[in-house]
């Protein structure tokens, strides 16, 4: 299984709650997580989209969330060559299912660098973040869904110091029971919510 999680923050008390995601789906097997802007985050969903359909209407299958990582990370890298365009200001987590390799994690950073991660975060408290998840995931150990759910909440509650209600962060979630990337739904949060902190 992989999952991606973050905090749901809401500008203004007027805003409709619905219309906020850092949360995005990219084909029926992969979604990604964006940190950053959230124009140029949402003008880099859009191409992940773009460039997942028209390799699915050339070669007549899902494009692997590997090789979409790959294909952002080439156009990120790209916009750093030219004088009068700017490197996009957010950075991109990528989850997805492969039938081949299974649950993939990418990250790929404005400056068009893609990697393959078992655990990764960003955004301000990233050091912190990668830190706690070191100490916590065992090199070559698998994981069960709920395990990797529990984890990914541990670690974003760890470095934000803060108790998180079901409203307040988002999860996404790709396993091989159900390849299908999902957001779940809040009440299915706060029942992890409630595991952990019986765990604790």
């Amino acid at each position: 299984s992989a999952c991606v999680i973050t905090q749901r923050k809401i500008p203004d008390k007027l805003v409709d709650e619905e219309t906020v995601t850092h949360l995005y789906r990219v084909t029926k097997h992969s979604g990604c997580v964006m940190t950053g802007m959230i124009a140029d985050s949402d003008m880099q969903v859009s191409r992940a989209r773009y460039e997942a359909a028209d390799f699915k209407y050339h070669y007549g299958y899902v494009m692997p969330p590997d090789m979409i990582a790959k294909r952002l990370a080439d156009i990120g890298q790209s916009y750093t060559q030219i004088a009068h365009m700017r490197p996009l200001g957010c950075c991109l987590i990528m989850i997805g299912w492969d039938e081949e390799k299974g649950a993939q994690l990418y990250r790929v950073d404005p400056a068009g660098f893609f990697c393959g991660f078992r655990a990764c975060s960003a955004g301000t408290k990233q050091t912190e973040s990668n830190n706690y998840l070191e100490k916590k995931i065992k090199k070559n150990s698998m994981m069960e869904q709920q395990e990797v759910i529990q984890t990914a909440i541990a670690a974003l509650s760890h470095v934000m110091a803060v108790d998180f209600k079901p409203s307040e962060i988002e999860i996404g979630i790709v396993s091989e029971n159900n390849p299908v990337f999902r957001k779940l739904t809040e009440s299915e949060i706060d029942e992890q919510l409630n595991i952990l902190s019986e765990r604790d």
